[in-house]
């Protein structure tokens, strides 16, 4: 039962040449299209499965500013006002809504922690409120427990991630741009040192410019001409129940389990953080560079299985461009959900909200959760492939702050004032250690 998505029609026959290629078709890359061709440019997105088919439509749905690491806050507080500004520039709704998120805890050290954020958060305008004990336990009611204190944030919200990234898809081809299906890129090609065409399995486009937004895949991709982009996966499964429990906030977290509201009606159930590692190459080859985020998150994890390896995202290998690649064995990644987690997820769902018992289960779905070193993603130019930009490794956090990414990719290539101070995502930072640097989220 996999994640739902919107299916859409797109283009058809591939353009010669083009202002920008986009590789990838998830939040990120549509959002970074999309910007690009309201500038003017003449786009070509192209996508080796389907739009949003990966992790962009396999995720909560969360749009937050809450808890974000100091790096992402200025580009969450950005992404939620574009949110806002997207289905008004474009009649295409993506689902969003500032319904606010909740956070609940009896945890002190948790509470402290989050107080810490709120009082950072303050010194960059974001307003989020603490809750004691009767006011939390008030807002959670629907538990019927008593808790210690929590978290309100009033101007965060969600989007609809089935729906999501098409309707950014729809945007770009109204804007006359391109958009394509089932057309994997293969690598690149370069004149004189620089970027020069986008090399698929349709055909070669012509272009200046290109953005990567590959997700899992991007690291694999980088290693085809030489640059490398320390990436791993977690695989992160999460299920879906009907409409029928009444009285739920929109957006809850707690430690036990998060649940979020869906477009029919439904809730979407997870237990935040946890996951299984899939062995894979590209892991051992950089498994030195992810140590410090595996000792902060490894009691979240679990050993995972072979799923990686036949997946092939994190491969070492090298293809030929005239030749099929992993990605066309592959279209869409859709590992197979860890049933123990589904089963605790579900069990917790019902006894911290009773309301559940009225719903039944009615989708369960796995997805690769990309991640950098230090949990930021890497968005900027490729200092030895001048015109070809890397916009990967959101580490869980893309959708929500896919807006933002997007705009900064284009503001890049276009070379105008960044939405956002750029300096926090440059790739080079790689080159250094992430100790000490791991984001809190």
């Amino acid at each position: 039962m996999r994640a739902p998505l919107q299916q859409i029609e797109t283009s058809g026959e591939l353009p010669r040449s083009a202002d920008a290629v986009v590789i990838g078709g998830g939040i990120v890359g549509v959002f970074a299209a999309y910007y690009l061709a309201r500038r003017g440019m003449r786009v070509a997105l192209v996508e080796k499965g389907r739009i949003g088919a990966e992790q962009s439509s396999r995720n909560w749905g969360w749009c937050r500013q809450q808890n974000r690491d100091a790096r992402e806050l200025p580009m969450a507080t950005r992404s939620l006002d574009l949110w806002d500004s997207f289905a008004a520039e474009t009649g295409e709704g993506t689902g969003f809504r500032r319904c606010g998120l909740l956070y609940l805890s009896n945890d002190e050290a948790e509470l402290a922690g989050w107080a810490r954020w709120r009082d950072f958060a303050r010194t960059a305008g974001v307003t989020t409120h603490m809750l004691d004990s009767t006011e939390a336990s008030e807002r959670g009611r629907v538990t019927g427990r008593t808790w210690k204190g929590g978290v309100f944030s009033p101007t965060d919200g969600t989007a609809d991630p089935s729906r999501a990234a098409p309707s950014v898809a729809r945007a770009i081809l109204k804007l006359g741009s391109t958009v394509h299906q089932n057309c994997a890129a293969r690598g690149i090609e370069t004149e004189g040192g620089r970027l020069s065409g986008v090399v698929t399995e349709s055909g070669t486009i012509r272009t200046k410019v290109a953005v990567l937004a590959g997700g899992a895949w991007a690291s694999s991709f980088c290693r085809q001409f030489g640059f490398r982009f320390p990436q791993a996966s977690i695989r992160s499964s999460i299920l879906s129940v009907s409409p029928g429990a009444e009285g739920l906030p929109d957006a809850l977290h707690t430690a036990r389990i998060s649940a979020t509201r869906r477009g029919d009606g439904g809730y979407t159930l997870a237990i935040s953080g946890r996951g299984r590692v899939d062995v894979t190459p590209q892991q051992l080859r950089f498994s030195s560079q992810f140590l410090p985020m595996f000792l902060k998150r490894w009691r979240s994890l679990a050993p995972g299985g072979l799923q990686g390896v036949r997946s092939g995202h994190e491969t070492l290998r090298h293809w030929r461009l005239d030749q099929p690649t992993p990605m066309e064995r592959m279209r869409i990644l859709d590992p197979v959900p860890d049933q123990a987690t589904i089963r605790l997820t579900h069990a917790r769902a019902l006894e911290l909200l009773p309301a559940f018992r009225q719903t039944r289960i009615t989708a369960a779905w796995a997805g690769y959760i990309d991640s950098t070193p230090d949990g930021v993603p890497a968005i900027g130019e490729i200092d030895t492939v001048p015109g070809f930009f890397l916009a990967a490794g959101f580490s869980g956090h893309g959708f929500g702050i896919g807006p933002g990414a997007g705009h900064l990719v284009a503001d890049l290539v276009a070379g105008s004032q960044p939405i956002v101070d750029p300096t926090s995502y440059d790739p080079r930072r790689f080159d250094a250690s992430a100790w000490g640097k791991v984001a809190d989220f």
